[in-house]
């Protein structure tokens, strides 16, 4: 601990105060699981949360901290995305308006094209997104670039967000022989050992869908993940399309082939379970595995609104996720609980959908479970990574506040966050990096993403606006963007 003389006076806390390593705040309230506290203040030290209590209790513990007196502000816990491609944030906007399943004609061409360079950008974009969206640690699903991963682990410490790193170890599609199978798992081993106990990056193994690895490989890779106490990720029951190709293919759905696999545990978080049966959903409550809730894929690009609330009530474990969508907390979670109201509440009567709380719960405590960081992350406690958000309340959509976290779910926005904190060090201040140039990475990114977008073989069926800088011809199966 550092040490001083003299007890300081309070003041109110400015930029440079809170970069200091060890930090005793005073905010006007703190998130806490049970719900929002006044009157209590948080030590900060060596990267985690050392103490929480009554603010008079705290400062008379620690007199040789300054107390940092943060009025109108909340101090809660960063959000968690429970489901993201990082390597997708060039192509955003080309996404909208087109039907299902564009991994096939939008992501995979787009990923193919980035080399070291572009996917250590595009990385860094979508991670600068997250943190001023709210997002302190990110669910990287894996790439298809044929890129080393540890250039997307170097981006995402570069900006500070915490990342859960998927490495994909998908064998059908190609000729792959027994061989190259032996060869994934070798990487599939190495990935997880060099990325075990690292500080910001937590390792991930990943199949994109389960149509795309042997019922071999998806039980290795869960089987590996479960030893390593890490995430096996995939896409399930997300698209119409897909779940009629298992059953045609293997007379099961993606989730009850999962299953027949040997591939669902508390290891396994499945991305989107939008289109899952009665029988699908007990599967997931009795074998522990875990659910991305992603309200806003469903809006733009999906089948269906996965059953939360069902989820919920049967206990089965959920965070929540962007999908590279958008990185907005705030309105992810708005997105959350409105998706649940129209899809499910309007037709019953349930004028609630859950509450504040709930959501707010599962965007937190719920996506670190998820993501099996909950011993580390997801609300403010002791011995917790000091992961956490400056929010300013006192602002007109704010005011009066009644019952704060159904507000935070209906009412706040990203602009109220003055600062984020990423292992007890600031990250940002008022949307921006302090240790590096945003600035200077959006101009480098203006200059190389027309030119990736251009040369990929992106198949858009969209027909409205045409994108900028691209030409754009019929071939037959729809628009294809060309130089």
């Amino acid at each position: 601990m550092q040490t001083r003389t003299t007890a300081a006076p309070h003041r109110s806390a400015a930029r440079t105060d809170l970069c200091a390593d060890e930090l005793l705040l005073l905010p006007d309230t703190v998130l806490l699981a049970d719900g929002p506290v006044r009157e209590h203040a948080v030590v900060v030290a060596n990267g985690r949360f050392l103490d929480i209590g009554p603010a008079e209790e705290l400062v008379a513990r620690y007199p040789l901290l300054t107390p940092l007196v943060l009025p109108g502000k909340l101090l809660m816990p960063g959000f968690i995305d429970a489901h993201h491609h990082l390597t997708q944030s060039f192509g955003k906007a080309l996404a909208f308006g087109e039907p299902s399943e564009i991994y096939r004609r939008i992501w995979v061409p787009l990923e193919n094209c980035l080399d070291d360079n572009l996917l250590y950008l595009s990385t860094k974009l979508a991670a600068l997104e997250a943190l001023r969206g709210g997002f302190t640690t990110v669910c990287d699903a894996g790439t298809r670039s044929d890129s080393d991963v540890s250039t997307i682990a170097a981006a995402t410490q570069e900006v500070g967000v915490r990342c859960v790193l998927g490495m994909i170890c998908n064998d059908l599609g190609g000729d792959i022989d027994a061989r190259e199978r032996a060869a994934i798992v070798v990487r599939a081993q190495a990935h997880l050992a060099q990325w075990s106990g690292h500080a910001l990056v937590h390792p991930s193994l990943a199949i994109s869908v389960p149509e795309a690895g042997s019922d071999g490989m998806l039980q290795t890779a869960a089987a590996l993940c479960a030893e390593a106490g890490a995430v096996f990720q995939t896409h399930a029951n997300e698209h119409l399309a897909s779940v009629e190709r298992s059953i045609v293919a293997r007379k099961m759905r993606p989730i009850e082939h999962l299953h027949h696999a040997g591939a669902l545990g508390p290891q396994t978080l499945i991305a989107h379970a939008t289109l899952v049966t009665p029988s699908e959903l007990n599967l997931l409550r009795d074998t522990g595995a875990a659910v991305s809730y992603n309200p806003v894929a469903s809006s733009w690009k999906g089948n269906a609104v996965a059953p939360a609330m069902q989820m919920a009530a049967l206990g089965i474990r959920f965070g929540l996720g962007t999908d590279g969508t958008r990185s907005d907390a705030f309105r992810l979670l708005d997105a959350a609980e409105t998706a649940q109201r129209f899809a499910f509440g309007l037709a019953t009567g349930d004028s609630s959908c859950g509450g504040g709380k709930l959501w707010l719960d599962h965007a937190l405590r719920g996506g670190a479970d998820a993501l099996n960081l909950g011993a580390l992350i997801g609300e403010i406690a002791p011995g917790k990574a000091a992961d956490f958000l400056l929010v300013d309340l006192d602002v007109p959509e704010m005011q009066p506040s009644w019952e704060l976290e159904w507000e935070l779910v209906r009412l706040a926005n990203r602009s109220q966050i003055e600062a984020v904190f990423v292992a007890g060090s600031m990250r940002l201040w008022h949307g921006w990096p302090v240790d590096w140039d945003g600035r200077a990475l959006l101009r480098e990114i203006h200059e190389v993403a027309g030119d990736v977008v251009a040369r990929a073989p992106i198949q858009r069926v969209h027909v409205g606006a045409p994108m900028v800088d691209c030409a754009a011809r019929d071939d037959g199966k729809g628009l294809i963007c060309i130089s």
